[in-house]
């Protein structure tokens, strides 16, 4: 193993008592709730965690049974993902790596937090390490496929970014195929490295997809964090930032669209350990569904948890979920949460909506001549627009639209 194993069990939010090296032997106390959401149980050993039930609230909201055996140990790997870089977008300065489980790189953004993580950690056999150099600034971005192990097969896998000190990148990393297959990826910035990084999770309608992102930002490092989510049958992705250091900036901007019978889930965790650093948390999600005997419903999650320690002072963040439910049949959970354990900040807030059509704005845009179906697909278009617009790469916005189109051409909205 490339890290410590952690021993201990969890469950929900119980869990051990704050750690300041998460890798070092702990055994749970059950009789305690921890100090915060910070403070939550982690280890590289699947064993260390208890099976999830749906009373654990890290769980409650995800389908268990659809996780095909993911969060118990049953899923066996039976295949492997495909990790590839495009060598077109492979700039001077840029490196590629295959290695092994033993390499000490591996680990050091973030140790799992949850059994299907830590299982993904125990279970992958190589991982791909992409770096770029200090002080090189890409003028393209980096492009990386995932392709899934099939259908039927299981897979794990790990990724790691790694940018040098005052280095600047785009990576794209476009999740495509079926089966099922849970992942780690790291994000590491050093100081006053620059990322933005743009995850598209296209899955084909029967793929399972569970991932945990860890992103550890150095002095003065700026990241952008980017997260799309289409396709697949579920798919639970679990962003968590670090501080290392004074004057990081996280941007963590997402956008869902879900049909009938899929799950979308979002956990994010931003972890303020440090002094003088931002974040800010935007997602936006649309949902469309079924309704009727023998219909499953479109079902979103988002789960926003952003804590600012004692040790935090002049911090500022801000998050916002905003939903929009296109029909019935579908249903959008969205839990903002904000903990803060010193007076000293700039500035903190949080919000979330969820709501159906605005009839002011459609009544705007009919009283103009426009069709009401017509409306309503002007209205999503804007929707997403402030999501879209933001991410760097032209090709993707233009993929992105496309795809809003052809969700909305489903049920004709």
């Amino acid at each position: 193993m490339s890290k410590p194993l952690t021993e201990g069990t969890a469950s929900g939010v119980i869990g051990a008592v704050a750690q300041e090296n998460p890798s070092a032997g702990a055994r749970e106390d059950k009789s305690k709730l921890v100090a915060n959401k910070g403070a939550q149980f982690t280890s590289y050993d699947v064993n260390a965690f208890e099976v999830p039930s749906g009373r654990d609230e890290l769980w409650r909201f995800t389908p268990l049974r659809r996780l095909r055996g993911l969060h118990d140990g049953s899923a066996v790997a039976t295949g492997s993902a495909d990790i590839a870089v495009l060598d077109a977008s492979i700039a001077e300065g840029v490196t590629v790596e295959t290695v092994g489980r033993d390499d000490a790189r591996l680990g050091v953004a973030g140790v799992p937090a949850d059994r299907i993580a830590a299982q993904a950690y125990s279970a992958f056999t190589d991982a791909t390490i992409v770096s770029v150099a200090a002080e090189n600034e890409l003028a393209e971005p980096v492009q990386i496929t995932v392709t899934g192990p099939g259908v039927g097969a299981v897979s794990y896998g790990h990724l790691q970014i790694r940018v040098g000190k005052f280095a600047k990148a785009t990576v794209v990393i476009d999740q495509i195929g079926s089966g099922t297959y849970a992942e780690n990826i790291e994000f590491i910035l050093d100081d006053s490295a620059n990322l933005s990084v743009v995850l598209l999770q296209d899955w084909q309608s029967d793929a399972v997809h569970v991932a945990a992102h860890h992103a550890r930002l150095g002095r003065d490092a700026v990241l952008r964090h980017f997260n799309v989510s289409l396709g697949g049958d579920l798919v639970r992705v679990s962003p968590t930032v670090h501080y290392d250091a004074p004057g990081g900036d996280a941007e963590l901007l997402g956008l869902y669209f879900a049909d009938a019978g899929q799950h979308l889930e979002q956990r994010l965790l931003v972890d303020h350990t440090a002094p003088k650093c931002k974040s800010n948390v935007l997602y936006k999600g649309a949902l469309q569904g079924e309704t009727g005997p023998g219909s499953v419903d479109a079902h979103t999650v988002w789960i926003g948890d952003v804590l600012i320690r004692a040790g935090a002072e002049d911090t500022s963040t801000f998050e916002f979920n905003r939903n929009l439910v296109l029909t019935d049949g579908a249903r959008a959970d969205s839990v903002p949460n904000l903990e803060i354990e010193t007076g000293e900040i700039l500035g903190a807030g949080h919000a979330s909506a969820t709501g159906r059509f605005d009839d002011e704005q459609l009544f705007y845009l009919r009283a103009r001549g426009i069709s009401e179906d017509a409306a309503r697909r002007l209205i999503v278009r804007g929707f997403f627009h402030e999501i879209i617009d933001r991410i760097p790469v032209p090709a993707i916005r233009e993929r992105l639209d496309a795809a809003i189109e052809t969700e909305l051409a489903v049920t004709g909205v």
